[in-house]
């Protein structure tokens, strides 16, 4: 996949600038500038983290608008829904290379609000994140994946994860925030040797579709959203069948 030499993420992580991006983010935010424009603390934090120059963000690309679009590319930061991105990163990767930035939380931290705006004390979420989720988002995009073009980010984060109590959701709780507190690890994937990144942790040399499923604690259908990701990237394989169940092994660049 194409490289952006120029581009402020390929520069390594910046614990310091992620931080610094979050207080603009925040200050904005209680200014109402934030919730003005429909944008996320999360989303416009990244946004600030990999261009710190406001003249390059919010950028008129055709019939579209790029998060990022500076000399070396356009940067879209997607926190959900790739479903949504499929057609402008079909029209973007015409013209120009793309990084689709995905954050995950590797480190989350839950806090409650009820009706009436009482926050619950902090507790810390059970499931530790990583890169292996975008491989559910990926199936959405299935058909831009051997793009040339096209390199991912997944920033790993810690976070505090709003929820309000409003009668949906799960247990009668939405998500309706996340706050960035801490950038853990960013990584990169611009071609085939880097398939291995987005691998299950403890993943074995050959699994089942429920291995899979079990070491990256996905649900049924993100496991079989995952899985058909990373086959289509070629990063899977099938190999033949244990039993019943159809076996599966890595394939290395």
């Amino acid at each position: 996949m194409a490289t952006l030499p120029g581009s402020i993420g390929f520069k390594g992580m910046d614990e310091a600038r992620f931080l610094a991006a979050c207080r603009e983010a925040m200050e904005d935010d209680r200014r109402g500038g934030i919730g003005t424009l429909g944008e996320k603390t999360l989303h416009a934090a990244l946004k600030r983290y990999f261009q710190p120059e406001e003249r390059f963000r919010e950028v008129a690309v055709g019939r579209y608008v790029a998060d990022i679009m500076s000399p070396e590319g356009i940067t879209e930061i997607q926190t959900a829904g790739f479903g949504r991105l499929r057609e402008k990163l079909g029209f973007f990767l015409e013209n120009y290379p793309v990084t689709v930035v995905y954050p995950v939380a590797g480190l989350k931290w839950l806090i409650s609000m009820s009706r009436e705006g009482e926050l619950s004390k902090r507790r810390k979420s059970p499931k530790a994140g990583g890169p292996w989720e975008l491989l559910i988002e990926l199936y959405s995009i299935r058909e831009h994946l051997k793009n040339p073009g096209l390199s991912l980010c997944v920033p790993v984060m810690e976070v505090e994860e709003y929820r309000l109590e409003d009668g949906r959701g799960r247990r009668g709780y939405t998500r309706f925030e996340r706050m960035p507190i801490r950038l853990m690890e960013e990584v990169w994937i611009r071609g085939p040797g880097d398939y291995h990144l987005l691998m299950p942790p403890g993943l074995p040399e050959e699994f089942t579709a429920k291995e899979f499923r079990a070491c990256g604690r996905f649900s049924n259908m993100q496991g079989s959203l995952a899985l058909s990701a990373a086959r289509e990237l070629g990063a899977v394989e099938q190999i033949g069948k244990r039993g019943r169940a159809y076996l599966y092994r890595q394939v290395r660049a």
